[in-house]
């Protein structure tokens, strides 16, 4: 799929329901992410990160580059931005903002808005070693093929949901990053 094809797909589909159903009952503190992607020889990929491993929460895990919202950020779009250029150093005025999925609720309290863009090539990573600990690059396609997909029920407050996983070569893509690229790709089918 080329930009192009995506693009077009993603503004013309309506949005599913999110593959995630579970909810909190109490205040969330709201966060950004950026779902990113670029086109690498007419093929698109999907940028995901690894977590620092002396990180006190989700250490090791993959990720989108993303983040806390901030009094100081004008919008929700600016924090996922924000984040990015933090994390992996890509300036924000490279970066084309596609548009949004649903709000995804996490289960450490977080409301977390996906927000989707294009990294305009070439891209330069710098990673901040204190939250990043590699940049690594899926083809879009992977996600596309549903035999890559698995998802198990798990328990919490007495509550049944199911965690999706998406294992790419030696990585366990899982989590809110997993029902996340569900979704993204739930909506441009």
């Amino acid at each position: 799929m080329t930009k192009n094809e995506f693009i077009q797909r993603f503004r013309y589909h309506s949005m599913p329901e999110s593959v995630h159903t579970y909810r909190h009952s109490s205040k969330l503190k709201e966060s950004a992410v950026l779902i990113p992607l670029v086109e690498l020889d007419n093929e698109l990929h999907v940028v995901l990160t690894v977590r620092a491993k002396h990180l006190k929460h989700h250490a090791g895990q993959i990720s989108f580059p993303g983040g806390k919202y901030e009094k100081s950020d004008p919008s929700i779009i600016h924090t996922a931005l924000r984040e990015t250029h933090e994390e992996i150093g890509i300036n924000t005025d490279t970066i084309e903002i596609i548009g949004q999925l649903k709000d995804y609720q996490t289960v450490t309290g977080y409301n977390v808005v996906p927000i989707v863009g294009f990294i305009n090539s070439p891209m330069t990573y710098s990673i901040d070693q204190n939250e990043v600990s590699e940049i690594f690059h899926v083809p879009f396609h992977h996600f596309l093929q549903s035999d890559s997909h698995f998802s198990l029920p798990i328990e919490r407050n007495g509550t049944v949901f199911q965690v999706n996983f998406i294992p790419y070569q030696d990585y366990n893509i899982w989590g809110a990053t997993a029902g996340m690229l569900k979704d993204l790709v739930n909506h441009i089918r």
